[in-house]
């Protein structure tokens, strides 16, 4: 479940967004911090010896998002260092923060410049479980502004974060309920936006199996609206509209 936070509520909206400013800004050597990185991997004991050899001896050799989306422990010990705001993870992880970030932005810039349709806005989705505490916070800060404290995994296709993500997350836990967010895209007033976003099909280790929209950790969306979705199983699914600001 991604970590969410919503500003007038939760102390960490802020914390989270100038700990994001920090850690883009510094420039180290990356040598050294793969070496270190997988070092502390290794010291870990729940990782696939494997897994980190390939990563000390290929890093180089595959894009960042590569990296991210395939079978790797990449993917959840970026997301589990940003989730529960661990500053060893984040730390040991900054430099492929970093990189996948700047992947992120000179796709972005790439696709804007050579997309005909890209100032014409556009819909994603996602779906996932939200604890019902959170989702009270979310009623609460309609209208107002909340963070996606990870890397945001999006897709074009609703049906599929409806069905794979969204209704069976409802079903599961009675502590949590099942949402499905329908995000506005509005490339043209995205400009001036800091978080950049890319299609990433042809980047991701499962090229074209899923139509995903990849956003850089903690974009920051308008809630506009919250409403039920109808389920026979269910009362516990809904639909919460967001527009990137």
């Amino acid at each position: 479940m991604i970590s969410i936070s919503f500003n007038g509520i939760d102390p960490l909206f802020m914390y989270t967004q100038l700990l994001k400013e920090t850690f883009l800004e510094i420039n180290d050597d990356d040598t050294k911090s793969i070496k270190e990185f997988v070092d502390y991997c290794r010291l870990q004991g729940d990782i696939t010896e494997n897994h980190i050899d390939k990563i000390e001896k290929d890093y180089r050799l595959h894009t960042p998002i590569w990296w991210y989306t395939g079978p790797y422990f990449i993917y959840s010990m970026v997301n589990r260092g940003l989730r529960l705001m661990d500053v060893d993870i984040i730390l040991k992880m900054g430099f492929f923060i970093r990189h996948l970030h700047q992947h992120i932005e000179n796709l972005h810039r790439e696709q804007q410049s050579t997309d005909t349709t890209s100032g014409t806005p556009f819909q994603v989705f996602r779906g996932q479980s939200l604890s019902i505490e959170n989702f009270e916070k979310m009623k609460q800060t309609k209208g107002g502004l909340m963070s996606f404290n990870n890397f945001l995994s999006t897709s074009r296709d609703r049906n599929f974060s409806l069905e794979i993500f969204a209704r069976p997350a409802a079903l599961i836990d009675s502590s949590s309920v099942g949402i499905l967010f329908v995000m506005v895209i509005d490339p043209m007033l995205c400009e001036t936006s800091s978080t950049p976003f890319a299609d990433v099909q042809q980047e991701s280790f499962f090229e074209d199996q899923e139509q995903e929209i990849l956003f850089s950790t903690h974009t920051i969306f308008r809630i506009d609206q919250i409403e039920h979705i109808h389920d026979d199983h269910t009362n516990r699914l809904w639909q919460v509209d967001l527009t990137l600001t």
